[in-house]
């Protein structure tokens, strides 16, 4: 069982207007663990399957990689255990992971994604991503707290009504902070949240 309330609150979120053509999400939290320990649990493929997906292909900077059953891309910069940036699905749809360790060895993981206004729409594109993320810092979360063991399947994980329950918190989060944002309109944040709800929570009422 994991403590849904605390799990979304450890997580801090953003949504803006990075530019006049661009729309970003903006994810932030602090894991106790080494910056070194982090960066090789999202970079080193037998890492990443116990907690996140498969990963193939050539995750050094100028290669591409495929994440199974998800998005595919090249990686841009690779500045380990600091900076990863690539590209998600698209070439003007990227990721950025930027790690920061603390004196007492812990770190804070900030993921921006960014993606142009006529891909995303609006701020409400937020809950495009937004809920996917959240989930992926909720499982490098169990993962490092060494509470996903030999034989997880996230695959599976991701569809349990616990992280539908998760989820369904991780889109009220989202939809508050686009409509604090001032980014999308309400049938906009709406229609978005509607998709959300059908995507990441098919199961509940």
């Amino acid at each position: 069982m994991i403590d849904i309330a605390d799990q979304l609150k450890a997580v801090h979120r953003e949504v803006s207007a990075g530019s006049d053509e661009t729309i970003g999400v903006l994810l932030r939290r602090t894991y106790d663990a080494a910056a070194a320990d982090v960066w090789d649990a999202v970079t080193d493929p037998d890492r990443l399957r116990r907690w996140f997906l498969p990963v193939s292909g050539d995750l050094r900077e100028g290669g591409s990689f495929q994440v199974e059953g998800n998005a595919s891309g090249e990686v841009l910069t690779c500045a380990p255990p600091k900076l990863l940036r690539l590209t998600w699905g698209a070439p003007t749809s990227v990721v950025e992971l930027r790690l920061t360790e603390d004196a007492d060895e812990r770190t804070t993981v900030e993921l921006e994604h960014t993606v142009p206004k006529a891909m995303a729409g609006s701020g409400a594109g937020a809950l495009y991503v937004g809920p996917g993320w959240d989930g992926a810092f909720l499982g490098l979360a169990l993962y490092l707290a060494g509470e996903v063991h030999e034989g997880f399947d996230p695959v599976a994980a991701a569809d349990a009504p616990e992280t539908q329950r998760f989820n369904a918190g991780s889109i009220d989060a989202w939809a508050a902070v686009v409509a604090e944002s001032g980014t999308a309109s309400a049938d906009e944040l709406n229609a978005a949240v509607a998709m959300a709800e059908g995507q990441y929570t098919p199961d509940l009422d």
